[in-house]
C-alpha cells in the first residue's frame, strides 16, 4: 500500500501562515492520504495543538479531530484513546469512530458497547445509521445476546428499522449467537435488500448448519442479484455440508467464469472448494484444486490433510504433512494435527498417533487441547488399549468431555468378556449422570453391549428407562443425489414418491444377497423387542439401504452412489453395502458420521475398521 510523506510544517510558517491555510493542509493530508503513520499522526497532531487549542472548540476543529482520530483507531488504540480524551465536545461521528476502534481491538471488544452507552447518554447526541454496525459486530464477536438485543432496540427506537446497513449487522450478529429465528425475521421484514443482505442472510443459514434452506435462499435471491464471490463461497460450504457434488461443480465453474478475485479471497475461495470437494466424496477434484494452487496457506494444507484423514488415506496425510512442513516451510498449527492424528485413528495406527501427538507436543511446541487429546484417547480404545486409553484421560489438564466418554463406551462396547461389560456399564452411568446434557446416544450404546451378550432383559430395562426420561434415538437419515436433485430418505421412509418402487427393488436386492451367504447381525438393532423377524424388518428399513436401493434404480451405469448418512454405519448395513457392491458391480462412496466409505468389488476402503 502506498504512503504519503507528512512533513510539519517549520514554527515560522505557523506563526506567519493564516490557522485556516493550515487547517485546509492537514485536512488534505487526513482526507487523501491513503494510510498515515503513527509518528505521522502525531506531528499532525502536535500541530494540530499549536494552531487550534482545546478551550476553542469550532466546528473545524472537531473536524480535524474526528479526521486524527479516524487514522489513529486503525493503528493504535491507546492512542486513540488519549485523541478522544481531548476532543472538545465529540459528536456522533467521533463516537463512532471509537466504537469501531474497540470492535476491531484483539482484547478490548466488550468496551465498545460501554462507549455506546456513553454516546446514548450525551444530550444532545444520537445514534446514527453507521453506529450500529460497529456495535453489533463486537457483539457478535462475544456472543453478546443482551447488549445486542439492546442495540437491536434502539435500532428501531431511533428510526432504522428499514436501514440496510443496520438489518445486515443484525442478521450476522443473531446468526453469530446462533439465533437463526431471528436473523429470518430481521431478513423477512427489510423492504430493501442488498447483495450484502442475501450474504449474510445465507451466509447466516450455512454457519447454523441449515445448508437445504441456504441454497433454496440462493435459489430465491438469484433473479435478483448476480452473485459475488462471498455469495459462491457460502454456496460452496452448504454443497459441502450437503454433500450436493453437482451444485459445488456449478459453484466452482461459476467463480472461474465470472468471478474477479483479488488473490487473498482466492486462497479462501479455493480452501472452501478443496473442503467441499473431500466432503462430497471427490477427492480426485480436490486434489485438482489444490494443485492448481499458485499460493497456498496453513489452511490450504489443513484441508486437504482433513480431506486425505476422513477418507482414510493415512499415507497421503503423512505425505502432504512431511512436504508441509520440510518443503514449503510452512508451521503446522492444531488443525493440522487434529487431521494427522484422525488419520492415524481411522487407520488404527497406534504407533504412528502417539508418534505425532509427541511430535505436536514437544517440537511444535502445540498444547493439547481436547480434540487432540480425543483422537489419541479413540484411537488406544479402538484397538483393545483400554487401560492405556483410561490412563490417558486421568493425566489430561481438563475435565474430558461427553464425546471422550462416548468415545470409551463405543469402544468397551466392542471388547469381549465380562471385564468389558462392567467398563461399558460404568462408562455409561458417567455419561447419564450429566442430566442436563443427556441425549440418546449412552442408552443406545448400552443397549447394544447386552444385546451383543444376549442380555435381552438389560436391553428391555434400557428402553424403559430411555421412554421415562422421554429420550428417542436419533433417527436415522440418508440422502443420495440423482441428476443433482439430492433426495433424503429416513429410516423406515414411505414418503418418497417413487417409494413402492424403492422397497419393491429392496426385496430383489435382499434375494441375491441371501444367495450370496449373507446373514443379518440382529445385534444392530438392539432396542427392537421382537424376535428375528422384527429385527430384521428393522434392519432392511435403515436409510442408508433406501439411499442405495433408489440410487441403483436411477444412476447411470458406471457412475458411483454417494449417499450421506448423518449416523456411524451399523455393521449389517456395512456388509450388506458390501456385497451390493460386488454383485451389481457398482461403486458407492458414503459418508456417514465419522468417515468414508467407499465400497467397491465387495470391500470397503475401511477394511473394515471403523
Amino acid at each position: 500500500m502506498a504512503t504519503v510523506s507528512v512533513t510539519a510544517p517549520s514554527p515560522a510558517e505557523v506563526s506567519t501562515a493564516p490557522r485556516h491555510h493550515h487547517h485546509r493542509r492537514i485536512l488534505h493530508i487526513l482526507t487523501h492520504s491513503p494510510t498515515v503513520s503513527v509518528p505521522q499522526l502525531k506531528q499532525i497532531h502536535a500541530q494540530i495543538l499549536r494552531t487550534a487549542p482545546a478551550p476553542h472548540p469550532t466546528p473545524e476543529t472537531v473536524f480535524l479531530y474526528s479526521r486524527l482520530l479516524h487514522y489513529s483507531s486503525l493503528k493504535d488504540l491507546f492512542y486513540t484513546l488519549r485523541i478522544f480524551s481531548q476532543i472538545p465536545n465529540p459528536n456522533t461521528f467521533v463516537y463512532n469512530t471509537l466504537i469501531r476502534a474497540y470492535a476491531h481491538s484483539k482484547d478490548r471488544k466488550n468496551e465498545a458497547f460501554s462507549i455506546f452507552r456513553q454516546l446514548l447518554n450525551q444530550e444532545g447526541l444520537f445514534p446514527e445509521k453507521h453506529t450500529f454496525p460497529f456495535v453489533l459486530k463486537a457483539c457478535a464477536y462475544l456472543f453478546a445476546l443482551d447488549e445486542g438485543k439492546q442495540a437491536h432496540a434502539h435500532v428501531l427506537k431511533h428510526g432504522f428499522g428499514s436501514d440496510v446497513y443496520a438489518n445486515n449487522s443484525l442478521i450476522h450478529f443473531y446468526a453469530s449467537c446462533g439465533q437463526s429465528e431471528s436473523a429470518r425475521k430481521v431478513f423477512d421484514k427489510m423492504p430493501d435488500r442488498s447483495l450484502v443482505s442475501w450474504n449474510s442472510i445465507i451466509d447466516a443459514l450455512v454457519q447454523m448448519g441449515e445448508f437445504d434452506d441456504a441454497l433454496r435462499m440462493f435459489v430465491e435471491m438469484k433473479p435478483s442479484f448476480d452473485p459475488d464471490g462471498y455469495t459462491v463461497q457460502s454456496v460452496i460450504d452448504a454443497c459441502a455440508g450437503l454433500g450436493a457434488l453437482s451444485m459445488g461443480m456449478w459453484a466452482h465453474a461459476y467463480v472461474l467464469r465470472n468471478c474477479e478475485i483479488d488473490a487473498n479471497f482466492d486462497i479462501l475461495v479455493k480452501n472452501s472448494l478443496i473442503e467441499m470437494y473431500c466432503k462430497c466424496g471427490s477427492l480426485r477434484m480436490a486434489l485438482q484444486v489444490f494443485h492448481g494452487m499458485s499460493k497456498r496457506d496453513v489452511n490450504s494444507w489443513n484441508a486437504m490433510i482433513l480431506g486425505f484423514a476422513v477418507h482414510g488415506e493415512a499415507e497421503r496425510v503423512f505425505e502432504h504433512f512431511d512436504q508441509m512442513v520440510s518443503e514449503e516451510r510452512i508451521q503446522p498449527n492444531p488443525i493440522t494435527f487434529v487431521g494427522v492424528l484422525s488419520a492415524c485413528n481411522h487407520r488404527g495406527l497406534v504407533e504412528e498417533g502417539c508418534k505425532y501427538f509427541d511430535i505436536m507436543v514437544n517440537k511444535f511446541k502445540i498444547e493439547p487441547v481436547l480434540q487432540h487429546y480425543g483422537c489419541l484417547i479413540d484411537l488406544l480404545a479402538r484397538n483393545g488399549l483400554i487401560e492405556e486409553a483410561l490412563d490417558t484421560v486421568s493425566k489430561m489438564p481438563m475435565k474430558p468431555d461427553d464425546v471422550i466418554w462416548r468415545s470409551l463406551l463405543d469402544s468397551t462396547c466392542r471388547q469381549s468378556g465380562g471385564l468389558s461389560l462392567s467398563l461399558s456399564e460404568e462408562m455409561a452411568r458417567r455419561l447419564m449422570a450429566d442430566e442436563a446434557n443427556a441425549s440418546s446416544e449412552a442408552y443406545v450404546l448400552l443397549s447394544r453391549v447386552y444385546a451383543s451378550a444376549n442380555r435381552w432383559n438389560e436391553v428391555g430395562l434400557i428402553r424403559k428407562l430411555m421412554s421415562d426420561k422421554g429420550l428417542t434415538k436419533e433417527p436415522g437419515c440418508s440422502s443420495v443425489e440423482i441428476n443433482g436433485t439430492v433426495h433424503e430418505f429416513f429410516a423406515g421412509d414411505s414418503t418418497h414418491p417413487q417409494a413402492k418402487e424403492i422397497y419393491q427393488f429392496l426385496d430383489v436386492i435382499e434375494e441375491r444377497l441371501k444367495g450370496e451367504g449373507y446373514i443379518q447381525d440382529f445385534t444392530q438393532a438392539p432396542l427392537v423387542n421382537e424376535g428375528e423377524d422384527g429385527k430384521g424388518n428393522s434392519l432392511r428399513l435403515h436409510s442408508e439401504r433406501l439411499a442405495i436401493a433408489f440410487g441403483i434404480l436411477k444412476s447411470k451405469p458406471g457412475i458411483p452412489i454417494r449417499v450421506f448418512k448423518n449416523l456411524r454405519v451399523c455393521g449389517d448395513c456395512h456388509n450388506f453395502t458390501k456385497l451390493i457392491s460386488k454383485i451389481f458391480n457398482v461403486e458407492i462412496v458414503m459418508r456417514d458420521r465419522l468417515r468414508f466409505h467407499r465400497f467397491k468389488d465387495g470391500s470397503c476402503s475401511c477394511m473394515d475398521f471403523w
